[in-house]
């Protein structure tokens, strides 16, 4: 398990004041009122879309504008205008994070969240926010998803896009980026969703259905399997559920993965889909069936509107059954402790690591290929290092 994070060696610096990280927490971010509907989805069909669907660019706000009309039936007819509880989790979040971190570091640490799609916590928006402030050490930590660097890339592309509007200076405010790009296979979070799943059978289930009869379903962040060569998160996403499932397996046998699709037309997606796994557990006998997500850490609209969706459909299926929705780890204190403890390498490697000044300027120059009296030192054998 992951202790209290504890200071290591450093000295403060005589730079203690300079030498500050900012922690960006980043996650999508969910709209809460239907207006800003359109505006959501153009940019998730920007960022997202792009990187696996044979959709042309010109086509986004008015697909953009049609999915919004979906959307609203959704919402207001079905869910009584829902409002998603993440942007509220993922404040909790952020806060008991920073909260941990700064037991170990006082206010040379601070943790900022930004959404992927959501002002006024668009990375741009939060970048500014954090120069501002006077920091110049960054850790990009994605905490919303656990899949891959195809969702987290997408945080560092937003990153990017930030800071290179900032570059026409002679020197970059950034003095050192650290990332961390996913926590799949740490051994407290698997730990952690397995004795979740456990203690909510013990709890509720155990005394009506015998173990091998109650299925589980370990929901994952669905992926499409073509993603225009991105890595798109299956294989961290496959590795995660069978450490989980590892644990579970013994005591109770029905486990299966379920993905967590967006059905789009055209695309490929993991399965079997989470309605597909439940309804195999019941053909093997389930007679309750828990649906525990795995592949996010913070409850969204999938996690909530799209796994009722499923369970609606399955009850009408089969009525004589038992469905139990599992929250995401989402503030639970002993995740935020490890979240922090993950971060702490990170936090350490950039305050003990020499700043390192960056002249933007500098990259057009060295795009530019090289005068001739370089070109001999191509081969690979040339190269002698003393």
């Amino acid at each position: 398990m992951v202790a209290t994070p504890e200071r290591v060696q450093s000295p403060p610096t005589e730079a203690s004041g300079t030498d500050r990280v900012a922690v960006l927490l980043m996650g999508y971010g969910e709209v809460e009122s239907y207006e800003d509907f359109a505006n959501y989805n153009e940019q998730a069909l920007n960022l997202l879309t792009a990187k696996f669907a044979p959709v042309p660019t010109w086509l986004y706000p008015p697909l953009a504008k049609l999915l919004a009309v979906f959307d609203l039936h959704e919402w207001s007819h079905q869910h009584g205008n829902f409002i998603s509880p993440h942007n509220a989790i993922f404040e909790r979040q952020r806060a008991g994070i920073e909260t941990a971190l700064q037991a170990a570091w006082g206010d040379r640490v601070k943790v900022f969240k930004a959404f992927n799609f959501c002002a006024p916590h668009l990375p741009e928006q939060v970048l500014a926010q954090i120069e501002a402030e006077g920091f110049d050490k960054l850790l990009i930590y994605p905490l919303l998803v656990v899949d891959s660097i195809f969702t987290s890339g997408i945080a560092v592309e937003q990153v990017n896009a930030a800071l290179s509007q900032t570059s026409g200076r002679r020197e970059h405010w950034l003095h050192g980026t650290r990332y961390i790009p996913s926590f799949y296979n740490e051994p407290a979070y698997i730990d952690l969703l397995a004795q979740m799943v456990e203690e909510k059978i013990q709890h509720d289930l155990a005394v009506a259905h015998l173990p091998s009869q109650t299925g589980i379903v370990l929901m994952n962040h669905g992926c499409p399997h073509k993603a225009k060569g991105f890595t798109s998160g299956i294989v961290e996403s496959e590795a995660l559920y069978e450490a989980v499932r590892l644990k579970l397996i013994h005591k109770y046998p029905l486990v299966s993965v379920g993905w967590l699709n967006h059905d789009t037309p055209l695309i490929e997606w993991t399965q079997p889909n989470t309605k597909l796994a439940a309804q195999n557990l019941i053909d093997l006998g389930a007679t309750a069936i828990v649906m525990m997500p795995i592949g996010f850490a913070t409850e969204n609209h999938e996690t909530i509107l799209d796994v009722d969706h499923i369970i609606g459909d399955l009850k009408r299926r089969h009525p004589e059954v038992t469905y139990v929705r599992m929250p995401c780890v989402n503030d639970r204190p002993d995740f935020l402790q490890m979240a922090a403890g993950w971060a702490t390498p990170q936090i350490e490697a950039l305050l003990n690591e020499t700043a390192l000044v960056v002249n933007p300027q500098l990259a057009a120059a060295q795009a530019q290929p090289a005068h001739d009296h370089d070109h001999h030192h191509h081969g690979e054998g040339h190269h002698h290092h003393h």
